[in-house]
């Protein structure tokens, strides 16, 4: 090797000198003079970089991410969500005293002198993770004297702001990884699928060799450099002691990636809801779970390339005991034109079909008009001019209620509607937290059962969730940003009772053809003009809606709840990973009845009203509670023996047998006189229905005190 001239080396001494000299001298004046270089030019510290919009799960686990408006994907670091491993690699390869310097390591200063003394050029800067940030947080293209004082400067005053950990977080948030990429979390999600709380050794090699280079690194345009600067961290890491000399043959191995992926992209209707009802948050928080998320967004996807083009399919899945929505799949494809995709369909008022019909089925078995295997006429019949057909323009004759509902069938559902009437019905809906939507100026009539109002199918699911909730107090659904989770002030919608009689018979629908057979209840439903199909089902804590149709509202012939929407139902209780609950149990009271055991009574539903081959009930004959009135305070009056007094109950009107039944439970004996004895079982409000031998039912909700 030809040594240098001696006035090359006199001028490389010099100017090692001066530049430390220099440096020992910023270092000193800026010890002396920081409070008054703190006040005249105070640090930037990174509050307020634009960081990338985020919408995460109920773990925490991220859903969604939007560039900022720089076009950047910039997601804020948290180092207790950060590997320790990469950590310490990152601290012994870029600033091995980082937690015991001040902004400034002299040691790495001097060597960095040495180093341009012995090769005339800069060979390593010395710069600290600290003065690192601070070329983060005030960029300049060039690498001069007057720009590394300054990076000098900047990281003492940082030091003196900011923890180590706040100082390693802001620049873990900041460092560029390649191309539009800045900070780990949106390098591991784009380089590796992945968050950095658990990276390989190669993983974490790479990532530490990135920032140094980032676009001549680049794997998925450099990979051979990618891969040697992963290596050489490697080599360095072992030398130091950190890693075991294998380690380095064994990552040798492997290559790096070399394709970016794109990075979380779920439920986007949310995700934009979010953002338009707080643009100032950087994090947003639901209920949802990402597993779930994803896997019925895929099967939305695939469900609705099945069913034909322009067809949507949106589903919501969510559980009943807690309120939370566990997945809101908007559309089958956000992006997709063709489709709508943009159009939320868990938000979009549609007619319902025929899945309100439970709802009326449990009414009348609240009333005492029926129980499952009460025998019901389905024949043509006129209320009033309107003339329900059924779905398949058939008729059954006489059939059991259980039947009858797992049939869907129109003429029964109308049948008992008019018996408990629309505006109950509606009223009921209205305790479970949805406010069905008529048409403007119109009262509810007996349509509403067969899909004459609107509702969405988020508002489907609450309902179908308070089926399937066993506690006594309504559940409300959200996902955490439209709605919150919670519960519902007011009685349920439906007696238990009732609830479990109508779960009871939604169980034993069979499953479509094809499907796997699952211990679920479900109930499907068809809108006029084949717009809408959908079905609705649940096991002992978990209930799935489905919708799929054309986001216009135009019609796509061919199309049923059970053909089109049960199957993706089946699919979805299957791909969402629930371990599928019993469905409730049976409350005090509740027994299934042959119906051959059915009193007098309840063996036929012949409620006299408006339907074609009845006449009304004379008013004379029109049944009536005189005593006690509805929602009045009863006094218990306590018994020796521990038990409490009867209370009278006092009937007007009717035909004799009568039959009381408290929260839908028929009593053992009916009676031919009018006044009954009810005895209370204990405090609490209690709803108590009396019902005559032509079918009339009263019911009072009485509260005992």
């Amino acid at each position: 090797m030809t040594p240098a001239p001696a006035h090359r080396w006199r001028k490389r001494v010099r100017r090692a000198a001066l530049l430390t000299l220099v440096l020992m001298a910023v270092m000193a004046a800026g010890i002396l003079g920081l409070d008054r270089l703190d006040k005249a030019f105070p640090p930037p510290l990174g509050d307020d970089v634009q960081l990338s919009v985020e919408m995460v799960d109920r773990d925490g686990q991220t859903l969604r991410v939007f560039a900022n408006e720089e076009g950047r994907w910039r997601l804020k670091a948290d180092i207790d969500r950060v590997d320790p491993e990469f950590v310490r690699m990152l601290v012994a390869y870029e600033d091995k005293r980082f937690f015991g310097h001040h902004g400034v390591d002299p040691l790495a200063m001097m060597r960095a002198a040495g180093q341009f003394f012995a090769h005339g050029r800069i060979v390593s800067g010395g710069s600290t993770l600290t003065m690192q940030l601070a070329r983060l947080l005030e960029p300049r293209a060039e690498r001069s004297l007057g720009a590394k004082l300054r990076q000098i400067a900047r990281a003492v005053q940082i030091e003196r702001r900011l923890a180590k950990r706040e100082i390693l977080e802001r620049y873990l948030t900041l460092a560029p990884y390649g191309g539009n990429l800045e900070g780990l979390r949106a390098a591991t999600m784009s380089w590796f699928g992945k968050e950095p709380d658990r990276l390989a050794l190669r993983e974490a090699a790479l990532l530490v060799a990135l920032p140094q280079s980032p676009e001549y690194r680049r794997p998925d345009r450099h990979p051979e450099a990618a891969r040697q600067a992963r290596d050489r961290v490697m080599a360095r890491m072992a030398k130091a002691g950190i890693l075991d000399a294998s380690d380095i043959g064994r990552v040798a191995r492997f290559g790096v990636p070399q394709e970016r992926l794109a990075l979380p992209q779920l439920a986007p209707h949310l995700a934009e809801a979010a953002r338009d009802r707080d643009p100032l948050a950087i994090r947003h928080r639901t209920t949802l779970r990402r597993d779930v998320q994803a896997s019925l967004e895929m099967l939305a996807r695939d469900a609705a390339q099945r069913i034909g083009p322009r067809v949507s399919v949106a589903i919501v899945a969510a559980d009943a005991r807690t309120g939370d929505i566990l997945a809101s799949v908007g559309s089958a494809d956000y992006l997709d034109d063709a489709r709508d995709g943009w159009i939320d369909m868990t938000q979009a008022l549609r007619s319902p079909g025929s899945t309100l019909k439970p709802f009326v089925y449990g009414l009348a078995i609240e009333d005492g008009l029926v129980l499952p295997e009460t025998m019901i006429s389905d024949r043509p019949a006129d209320f009033s001019g309107y003339r329900p057909a059924n779905f398949d323009l058939t008729y059954q004759g006489d059939i059991s209620v259980r039947r009858a509902l797992q049939m869907s069938l129109n003429v029964p559902s109308v049948r008992l509607l008019d018996a408990v009437s629309p505006a109950r019905l509606v009223a009921r809906l209205r305790r479970a937290g949805v406010t069905p939507v008529l048409p403007e100026g119109e009262r509810p009539g007996l349509g509403i059962v067969l899909g004459g109002v609107g509702l969405t199918l988020t508002d489907l699911v609450q309902l179908y969730a308070n089926l399937a909730n066993e506690g006594a107090t309504p559940v409300a659904l959200g996902e955490g940003v439209r709605t919150q989770p919670g519960t519902l002030a007011g009685p349920r919608p439906l007696a238990p009772v009732a609830a479990w009689h109508v779960a009871d018979m939604l169980s034993g629908v069979a499953e479509p053809v094809g499907s796997k057979p699952l211990a679920i209840a479900y109930k499907t439903g068809t809108s006029y003009g084949y717009r809408d199909a959908w079905s609705v089902g649940f096991d002992g804590r978990h209930v799935i809606g489905v919708w799929a149709g054309r986001a216009d509202n135009g019609s796509v012939p061919g199309i049923s709840g059970i053909k089109t929407a049960a199957p993706v139902l089946f699919e979805a209780f299957d791909k969402a990973g629930f371990d599928i609950e019993p469905l409730p149990r049976a409350p005090a009271g509740a027994v299934r009845l042959a119906a051959g055991e059915l009193p007098d009574t309840l063996k036929t539903f012949n409620r006299v009203g408006t339907g074609l081959g009845f006449s009304p009930i004379p008013a004379s004959r029109q049944l009536a509670i005189a005593f006690p009135a509805d929602g009045v305070e009863l006094e218990s009056v306590a018994l020796a023996d521990g038990s409490h007094a009867p209370v009278v109950i006092k009937l007007m009107g009717g035909t004799p047998p009568f039959r009381l039944m408290e929260e839908g439970r028929p009593g053992d004996t009916a009676s031919r006189r009018r006044q009954l004895l009810w005895k209370p079982t204990g405090e609490g409000t209690t709803r108590l229905t009396v019902v005559d031998s032509e079918g009339q039912a009263r019911s009072v909700e009485v509260v005992v005190r």
